[in-house]
């Protein structure tokens, strides 16, 4: 029996694992379901309490450690589980993914291991190619439901952010596990979640007729492969950070990420391509 419960949709994130073309025209992407670490922090506090469980690490963060504190047996017990490293801040990123591996082992998001073959069609989502030729698709989808039978996915609902509509639906969600639609979203202009997208900058409907969209589009996806970055998100934060540091210290005017114009967005990439030189130690 699983001493920890099943993930709540608003727990469970989304990525794009890969996309598919056939005669040279995009058919539709792949969809994989995963937890961070702070998910497993939440759960783990809110079952056996903040004081009743901790963590370590070994072999320079690949392996982590979680132990439980059993009461009947007066001693802590403990799963053990080995990482790999992300391409951005390596150190955190294999600490976090051992963290996350070891806590599946205590069953915490086990379930998602039963989660069906989740195919987007083209016509769902807004797939197009990039300046290198590459397909790629910048929507961000999220699980608007979920059910669950002896800890086995039996209902899936998925919804494309972007559009604003449903993307995926498989076997039967009840009400009372889905996620409202008016769910309170993270505010567009914050540089850690909601970053200039090709669907928008701030509340400004945007088409690729935007040069500036189209502009800033390129230029991160850009970054993205100088750096070898696993997602066009991780780009983006890179890119906020940097302009952040480059407006602090008076290298370029500051603006308003939400209403960034053409001219301020060329002048930024100007300036990091100077500053920061992205891609010459990759």
């Amino acid at each position: 029996m699983n001493l920890f419960r099943t993930l709540r949709p608003d727990e469970i994130d989304c990525r794009i694992a890969q996309i598919k073309d056939r005669n040279g025209e995009p058919v539709g992407l792949s969809i994989l379901l995963y937890k961070d670490a702070r998910c497993d922090q939440n759960i783990l506090d809110e079952t056996v309490g903040a004081y009743n469980w901790k963590r370590e690490h070994t072999r320079d963060n690949r392996n982590c450690i979680v132990s439980l504190w059993d009461e009947k047996k007066e001693q802590w017990v403990s799963k053990e589980d080995t990482g790999t490293e992300s391409n951005t801040e390596k150190e955190k990123g294999l600490a976090s993914d051992s963290f996350k591996r070891a806590c599946f082992n205590w069953g915490i998001g086990r379930e998602l291991y039963t989660a069906p073959f989740v195919w987007v069609p083209a016509d769902k989502c807004n797939i197009f190619k990039d300046k290198r030729g590459k397909w790629v698709c910048y929507d961000r989808f999220t699980v608007k439901g979920i059910s669950y039978t002896d800890s086995v996915i039996t209902g899936l609902i998925i919804k494309n952010q972007a559009s604003g509509k449903v993307c995926y639906s498989w076997g039967t969600v009840n009400e009372d596990e889905e996620v409202p639609d008016d769910k309170p979203e993270q505010p567009e202009d914050s540089p850690e979640e909601e970053l200039p997208t090709p669907k928008g900058v701030g509340n400004v409907e945007i088409t690729d007729k935007l040069p500036v969209v189209n502009f800033m589009r390129n230029e991160i996806s850009d970054i993205q492969e100088k750096l070898n970055l696993p997602t066009y998100e991780d780009a983006r934060k890179q890119v906020f950070t940097w302009g952040d540091e480059l407006m602090k210290s008076g290298a370029i005017e500051k603006f308003v990420w939400a209403g960034i114009t053409l001219e301020q967005a060329k002048n930024l990439f100007d300036a990091i391509d100077k500053t920061f030189r992205p891609g010459d130690n990759a």
